[in-house]
């Protein structure tokens, strides 16, 4: 089990997140950036930023291991390594 924990940082145009994974063995520190355009048409401000990201991270962690994963990127990063990100967010969204 990894636990993942956001902070957000609210900022004009987007949300910058620092972003903790800690499991039994060890934790990695990661920074993503959120646009408030992407955060508003994956979620329709139904939940929030910080469940957005939680939920992307449960997306990646399912596909590759936290060591993997890029410890800075935009969100929207994600779709271009994998093409079912934005449909699968929304569908578990819903």
């Amino acid at each position: 089990m990894t636990d993942i924990i956001v902070v957000p940082k609210d900022r004009s145009n987007h949300v910058d997140c620092q972003v903790t994974l800690k499991d039994s063995r060890s934790s990695k520190n990661f920074e993503v950036t959120v646009q408030k355009s992407d955060y508003e048409r994956l979620t329709g401000n139904r939940i929030s930023v910080e469940t957005l990201v939680e939920k992307s991270f449960e997306f990646l962690l399912e596909r590759e291991p936290k060591e993997s994963i890029l410890s800075r990127f935009d969100l929207m990063t994600i779709n271009r390594y994998y093409p079912e990100f934005e449909q699968e967010i929304k569908a578990r969204i819903r």
